[in-house]
């Protein structure tokens, strides 16, 4: 098995390098590195919170009365409810990252980058919005009465109403194209490693009976995954509707266990948090530094700006697209200021210290001991939640790459059942082998679609705003 991984590895590397080195391109600001793609998505973050009017703050309110049901129409064309839609694109944000990724950004940033992690997800909201609705405005109805959208063809029909139809559909591959090929890496392979890792360590560790079987976890959940996106969106709205409440129940239950049982250290965490965003001391980077790391876990966790949640959002019950951005807002809020503050200050109230970053151990290792310090318990529960939450991820980009395949090839049953069998058996490779190489070229064609998506957006703008000024007016 190590050597196919080199094998691969050796096959793979340069283009990934090439790939990688390009989207996580860096320039120098004051002395810190700063990613372009994060400064991109920054941008758009700024942009739409300010173009329409801080809709991130003003439509929360309004957002929850959507996803209770209380102006929902069965008649409405679409394939699952508000609600299904937005458990489905938050189970495609919500993964490994939102327990491990911010104990990273912790300890290599401080509690400061909290603050700034806390401030990108705000702005996140503001995106979202804007793809969301783009995502249904732009929608199509296939011949069998399903719903396909998303940032490929809002890119190619509004676009083309711009009078670009040639540079609306190369956009529109491109996007689909790097959805296809990106899927079997962030939404897959990653998260079957990880969970065949934690149920490794949780096993037993050496001893476990998975130890030498990684591959026997990936199987498991290649044949829980088939079992779900066979149905199609349908199937995997119903799965997520039930699974992102209770994983996320447990995990806050847990968090809430920990915080209260160190409830005198709170207020200090928050001063902590407070004081490290704008003084931090002996933190590489200074204030910008703390920045850039928390905006690069905020908007590497909720995915705003990558158009990916619209492909769901798109197939929501409504005949009103501002409303499905109203919906699609909540997910920042879910995914960022919500679960990853709390497991940030179970972290700063538990374990932390300014020596965090020079631990040789990875952000999931930090996160179980901030629990098991507390929770003797816990990290068997915590195991099942983590492993849940990479099965939940799993499941909603085995969604996002079949309707980007779908774009490519055409309504093809065949073809389609062909890529959900590639898919399936990369949950599998991914568990058992480390195809590093392979991840890191995926990973980087899921963020450069971040490039087209948003320029489409700038250009889109105008019709968003009108959109949400022609919605509000009858509201």
């Amino acid at each position: 098995m190590a050597n196919l991984d080199q094998a691969i590895d050796s096959l793979f590397r340069p283009v990934a390098d090439i790939v990688s080195a390009f989207i996580f391109y860096s320039i120098p600001v004051l002395g810190t590195d700063v990613p372009l793609i994060v400064l991109w998505l920054i941008a758009g973050g700024v942009f739409f919170t300010c173009y329409l009017g801080f809709i991130n703050i003003r439509g929360f309110k309004h957002a929850i009365r959507l996803v209770k049901g209380d102006f929902a129409d069965t008649k409405n064309l679409g394939d699952i409810t508000q609600f299904q839609a937005l458990t489905t694109a938050v189970s495609g944000t919500v993964g490994i990252g939102n327990i491990g990724g911010v104990a990273v950004a912790i300890s290599v940033g401080g509690p400061g980058a909290v603050f700034w992690l806390i401030v990108a997800g705000f702005l996140s909201m503001s995106t979202k919005f804007a793809e969301c609705t783009l995502g249904v405005l732009y929608r199509q109805t296939n011949a069998d009465n399903t719903i396909s959208g998303g940032p490929m063809y809002y890119l190619e029909h509004g676009l083309a109403e711009l009078n670009w139809p040639k540079i609306g559909k190369a956009l529109g591959l491109f996007y689909a194209a790097a959805v296809v090929i990106g899927c079997l890496g962030i939404g897959n392979m990653f998260q079957s490693n990880q969970a065949a890792t934690i149920m490794i360590d949780v096993t037993g560790g050496d001893q476990s009976i998975f130890a030498s079987r990684a591959w026997l976890v990936g199987l498991l959940l290649a044949i829980a995954t088939a079992l779900v996106i066979i149905g199609g969106i349908k199937s995997i709205a119903a799965t997520t509707s039930r699974l992102v409440p209770f994983m996320a129940l447990i995990y806050l239950i847990m968090a809430a266990m920990v915080l209260v049982l160190n409830a005198d250290k709170i207020p200090a965490a928050f001063v902590a948090i407070w004081n490290g965003a704008f003084s931090p001391q002996g933190v590489t980077g200074g204030i910008l530094g703390v920045m850039i790391i928390g905006f690069r876990r905020a908007v590497f966790s909720n995915e705003a700006g990558l158009g990916s949640a619209a492909i769901a959002h798109a197939t929501a019950k409504t005949d009103r697209p501002v409303s499905e951005g109203y919906v699609a807002l909540l997910e920042p809020f879910i995914d960022t200021v919500v679960i990853c503050t709390i497991t940030a200050l179970v972290i700063i109230t538990t374990v932390y210290d300014p020596t965090l970053a020079s631990r040789e151990i990875g952000g999931i290792e930090i996160t179980t001991e901030a629990f098991a310090s507390t929770l003797s318990w816990s990290p068997v529960p915590l195991s099942i939640v983590a492993i849940l939450f990479a099965f939940s991820t799993i499941i909603s980009w085995a969604y996002y790459g079949s309707k980007a395949f779908e774009y490519l090839i055409g309504k093809n049953k065949l073809a389609n059942l062909v890529f959900k069998l590639v898919f399936l058996a990369f949950v599998v490779i991914g568990s058992s082998v480390q195809l590093s190489s392979v991840i890191d070229l995926s990973d980087a064609l899921v963020f450069i679609v971040a490039i087209p998506n948003l320029v489409g957006l700038y250009l889109l703008a105008p019709i968003i705003r009108r959109e949400l000024k022609a919605y509000d007016r009858d509201n």
